[in-house]
């Protein structure tokens, strides 16, 4: 009995140093999360949330959208960390990763030119006509004021002096003031500019912005609107970047392609209609445009035009390779 007790001993004791050993031998492995749970979501409503529709409709569980029509809740949510990605104008990206000194990178590009300048009493037809006028505008101390500043000077017309921008604080108000007739010139992006020519008949989109600047600027594209990520989010979950991107890409096909988009646009809150989504599309100039797209050197040359028309309106110095998401 004591010599079997003892054998009994003796296996047990060399089975629990076979499986030490093993265990030391060939540990397991480390797991490393490159996927969010949830990837928070934020856009401007607009051009530059039109690519999204398809994206926000389908309520997929991983992204929490939320949209917005005021940039500066967007540079908030994007400064706290309260917000992963989001679409916004260019220059303003720009200035949010001299804020955060390199916290934030440009993904993609996902707008081009969307600005017109309308006239409901015949007397504006070419930039000349515009010295001397009063002329509505919105989107001061961003993209549009820049744009409409540089292209003004470059055809010798000073901003200051030669004629009167007065600026709304919102794209539906001075909308809603053309379309009444109140306002007889004024420059405003889609999709509020097909919503004033739906709604006002004398109205006509007398200035393409996106044509004038490639008259003055053929060296660079007019890119109004992007996609920025928090670097530290890129960093830690790069999984989630690239299939968002993937599923982008797709998401600004279906809305320059399918004829669901403009009831998608409309559901999902981005414009008031489909019918004013639907003649808006097409001229909001929606892309998707990437590191191997070419997203470095349209979106550098642009802010370089910014920088030298005025330093400020890319927050003070142009910003480095590091902006640049997959460079």
């Amino acid at each position: 009995m004591k010599k079997t007790l003892a054998l009994l001993l003796v296996l047990t004791f060399a089975l629990l140093t076979f499986v030490s050993c093993g265990s030391e031998e060939e540990p397991a492995p480390a797991v490393t999360e490159k996927v969010a749970a949830t990837t928070r979501v934020v856009a401007l409503k607009g051009p530059t949330g039109m690519g999204m529709a398809k994206m926000i409709s389908d309520a997929d569980t991983k992204y929490e959208f939320t949209l917005t029509s005021m940039p500066d809740e967007v540079t908030g949510a994007v400064i706290s960390g309260n917000v992963d990605i989001a679409a916004v104008p260019t220059n303003l990206a720009s200035v949010l990763y001299n804020k955060t000194e390199g916290e934030v990178q440009v993904i993609a590009l996902n707008t081009l030119g969307v600005l017109h300048i309308l006239n409901s009493d015949g007397t504006v037809n070419s930039i000349e006509d515009l010295k001397g006028k009063t002329i509505g505008a919105t989107g001061k101390a961003s993209t549009p004021e820049y744009v409409l500043n540089y292209v003004l000077k470059m055809n010798g017309i000073d901003p200051e002096k030669d004629l009167t921008i007065e600026y709304y604080e919102d794209h539906a108000e001075l909308a809603t003031r053309m379309a009444s007739g109140e306002v007889t010139i004024g420059m405003l992006p889609e999709p509020h500019v097909s919503s004033t020519l739906i709604k006002n008949a004398n109205c006509v989109a007398a200035i393409n912005l996106t044509e004038e600047w490639n008259k003055v600027a053929p060296d660079s594209a007019l890119v109004q609107g992007c996609i920025i990520v928090r670097k530290e989010f890129a960093e830690k979950y790069p999984d989630s970047v690239k299939n968002f991107l993937s599923e982008y890409s797709k998401s600004v096909e279906f809305a320059n392609t399918s004829a669901d988009a403009p009831a998608k646009v409309a559901e999902v809150g981005i414009v008031g209609n489909a019918k004013i989504a639907e003649r808006a599309i097409p001229n909001c100039n929606i892309v998707y445009i990437d590191a191997e797209g070419g997203m470095k050197e349209k979106l550098s040359g642009f802010l370089k035009v910014l920088f030298e028309a005025n330093p400020k309106s890319v927050g003070g110095k142009l910003p480095d390779d590091g902006f640049y998401y997959g460079k």
